[in-house]
């Protein structure tokens, strides 16, 4: 009898490691083996051997003002904050699936008391629990005590065919996409906050620029005045001038505003006032920002992606959950016990011969449910399949967001070489515009014209520098660039 126990114990242990999970294999990605050609045409070198996702951001971004603005977000920001504790909200709704594999053990103590009218228990209508005192009572009939204090559990189901393993596992795939959401909020994070700082930069740097322009168009305005006041020009020229004055005052004034509200919008992303003693004055066309990616990059450090690992751990629980559901069509087996001391009398709880317990399994076999159960699993079905069509989405619009930043990151080099040879070409037309106006050779008109062209020039410049540098950080934020260095808002 005993090893039949043993057996018996040692079958049920063994069938609750087991699951009907469908077993998982990842999707094959809808997206090429590796980027198109006018995307990426230096990288004819093999692929590099580090994955950019081991590259981490202080690497990746040297330059000191940047770190330390990374790292004020990282303690600071709100969103991240929130995403964080998001992830401990999921450890904690896992660590509670999981209590559900072990018994609820309980300490329980009862005063059981009973009153029946007269001669209900000499017939055995009703019964007494077993060593209760029966007293009779003042009103008629007699009244039973009962006392009991044990420790027990009730209700625990042996999970034979793992439907709790199941949901736990899914629950545990959940904490897994949310703390991949956080890095994705991280990763984010330091791009938006890389990108702001770039734009308050570009932003000063148009700013010097406008100052630069309206202090020449006013020196050319008052020249002009005074050749008016002595008879040389006329009322005509003097207009033209007054109108790039006040052209150069309103772009002052926009770009003023602009510079502010990209400083609030940094001082909102590192979620503190931006130190005093960072400097906006950094020259945009420093090699100094960030580091070069290696080239030959294949489209496999997708899967890498925080945002990509989301979408494949809630497809890795949505798969976990069609076991569970096909566990519903099984036995179940639940089991109640209790082990501790009764007696019909307070003070004999604890004598000799008090000792009390029940053990009570239970099996519940699926007859009929109405359909119930078919539906869940063709539920949990169904929602695998949406998982799997959203991380297929999750591949595809990252290799998109890739082979666009590639894309243009040729592209935009090209330009700015271009637009580089446009402004030299702009401001040594200017130069001689105003020296032929103010040696009386030309009319005001020729320097006006010149003076607008190289103020384009000037901001195309600044424009693309932004962009191409912009341009950088999202291709490492697109490509799941590491941030396992960084620290974890709290």
């Amino acid at each position: 009898m005993k090893a039949a126990r043993v057996i018996w114990l040692a079958c049920v242990l063994g069938m609750g490691g087991c699951t009907l999970e469908p077993h998982y294999n990842r999707p094959t990605a809808p997206v090429p083996p590796g980027w198109t050609d006018a995307a990426q045409p230096e990288s004819k070198e093999p692929a590099a051997e580090r994955s950019v996702a081991d590259i981490g951001w202080r690497e990746f971004f040297p330059d000191p003002t940047m770190q330390r603005l990374i790292e004020l977000a990282l303690r600071n920001n709100r969103d991240l904050r929130a995403a964080a504790l998001n992830v401990q909200a999921a450890q904690a709704q896992y660590r509670i699936q999981r209590a559900e594999l072990f018994p609820t053990v309980a300490a329980n103590g009862l005063e059981q008391v009973q009153k029946y009218p007269p001669g209900v228990l000499s017939t055995g209508a009703a019964g007494g629990s077993a060593g209760a005192a029966a007293a009779p009572s003042s009103s008629g009939g007699q009244t039973i005590r009962f006392f009991e204090v044990g420790v027990g559990f009730t209700s625990y189901e042996l999970d034979l065919f793992g439907r709790i393993r199941s949901l736990k596992h899914a629950a545990l795939e959940r904490y897994f996409a949310l703390d991949e959401t956080r890095r994705s909020t991280q990763l984010s994070l330091i791009a938006e906050v890389i990108g702001a700082y770039l734009a308050v930069l570009a932003d000063e740097a148009v700013l010097k620029f406008t100052h630069q322009t309206l202090e020449a168009q006013t020196s050319s305005y008052d020249l002009i005045k005074r050749s008016l006041d002595a008879g040389t020009t006329t009322a005509v020229a003097l207009r033209q001038a007054a109108t790039t004055v006040d052209t150069a005052k309103a772009n002052l004034a926009q770009y003023t505003r602009q510079a502010a509200q990209d400083r609030n919008t940094l001082m909102l992303l590192i979620g503190v006032p931006v130190p005093g003693d960072v400097k906006f004055d950094v020259d945009l066309s420093s090699e100094s920002f960030a580091a070069q990616l290696p080239p030959g990059i294949p489209s496999q450090v997708l899967i890498r992606r925080p945002d990509v690992l989301a979408a494949e751990h809630q497809l890795i629980a949505a798969n976990a959950n069609i076991g569970a559901a096909r566990a519903a069509f099984f036995p179940s087996i639940a089991l109640t016990g209790d082990y501790g001391t009764a007696s019909s009398q307070l003070s004999g709880l604890f004598k000799a011969g008090s000792t009390a317990w029940s053990f009570s399994p239970q099996i519940s076999v699926p007859i009929f449910t109405g359909g119930a159960n078919r539906a869940n699993l063709d539920l949990a079905r169904l929602q695998k399949n949406i998982y799997i069509a959203q991380y297929e989405k999750a591949v595809q619009s990252a290799f998109k967001e890739v082979d666009d930043a590639l894309a243009a990151r040729q592209t935009l080099d090209d330009q700015l070489e271009a637009q580089r040879a446009l402004l030299d070409d702009s401001s040594a037309s200017y130069n001689l515009a105003d020296m032929r106006f103010r040696s009386g050779v030309d009319s005001f008109l020729p320097v006006l014209d010149a003076q607008r062209v190289l103020y384009a020039a000037q901001q195309s410049v600044v424009s693309l520098q932004l962009l191409r540098l912009q341009n950088l950080v999202t291709l490492y934020k697109a490509l799941g660039g590491g941030i396992r260095e960084s620290s974890v808002a709290r």
